[in-house]
């Protein structure tokens, strides 16, 4: 088991067991490791200790995350979810394929892909000549999710080959960001802007679904962002897995709800060490 599987084993485990508040021994014999080493590998993988985590996960944290959120962007409204500190759009660039190549199922386009490892588990990622099309996180064999993406894209040559767009996930994961990472996507114009607008959201901080409605102007649409954010083609990388419940709940996640507190925790934890720096 590698260390991201026993991470989301002992979140999952906390998750189903929360009103038991299992303690470290209990969830460290989960996973089947000692409490000093099973202390030691989530230490090393999310660089603050299992209780310090839990606490970025915890319901009070995240209705008080989602309160400042909703101050900032009331006084940015027209702006977009700009608000404060580094925004994620500026190193990715969206570019929406064209109507013939949304259409046609990519019969014009090759597409190259290749199986990689991160801080969150397996992911298979995919590009054409613009940029990556689709990344999607798994867990068990990678050919269940080859086919998936075979079948998004009918009409496509594929190639199983990493180059240089894959790579630069590859140094985007181990905390090297690239100079920007080019995403070529097949969405509706809808899909588009609701994906662009999840670009804004700055690392560490969470939304709700109606503050995403409200910051592409359609307030009422509640329903089909949360469609738009469901389908999302590139994980992680346009980052849904920010957008919860607006009362405070993590709600569900394309790639298993394990995968998202990882991910906002990580983050979390992420974004505070940097502040003390």
């Amino acid at each position: 088991m590698q260390d991201y599987d026993k991470i989301a084993k002992a979140l999952q485990y906390i998750r189903d067991h929360a009103q038991e508040q299992p303690d470290l021994e209990t969830v460290a014999e989960v996973v089947h490791l000692s409490p000093f080493h099973f202390q030691r590998l989530f230490t090393d993988w999310a660089g603050v200790s299992p209780k310090k985590f839990l606490q970025y996960l915890s319901l009070e944290h995240a209705k008080q995350i989602l309160k400042q959120q909703a101050s900032i962007a009331e006084a940015a409204q027209g702006s977009g979810l700009s608000g404060s500190g580094r925004l994620h759009d500026l190193f990715v660039k969206i570019e929406g394929m064209t109507p013939g190549e949304y259409k046609n199922g990519g019969r014009s386009l090759t597409i190259e892909y290749s199986v990689q490892e991160s801080v969150f588990g397996k992911y298979l990622v995919a590009s054409t000549s613009k940029g990556i099309c689709n990344l999607f996180f798994f867990d068990e064999s990678s050919e269940e999710v080859i086919t998936e993406l075979k079948s998004l894209w009918p009409g496509a040559t594929f190639q199983r080959k990493e180059n240089s767009f894959h790579e630069q996930l590859k140094k985007f994961f181990s905390h090297q960001k690239p100079e920007q990472i080019k995403l070529h996507l097949k969405g509706t114009a809808f899909q588009l802007k609701v994906w662009e607008a999840l670009l804004r959201i700055p690392e560490g901080n969470l939304y709700s679904y109606s503050d995403i409605a409200g910051s592409i102007q359609q307030p009422t649409a509640q329903r089909a962002v949360g469609t738009a954010i469901g389908s999302n083609p590139v994980g992680f990388i346009i980052p849904c897995h920010r957008v919860i419940k607006s009362m405070g709940g993590i709600g569900e996640y394309r790639w298993g709800s394990s995968r998202k507190m990882a991910m906002i925790g990580w983050e979390a934890a992420k974004n505070d060490s940097e502040a003390l720096l």
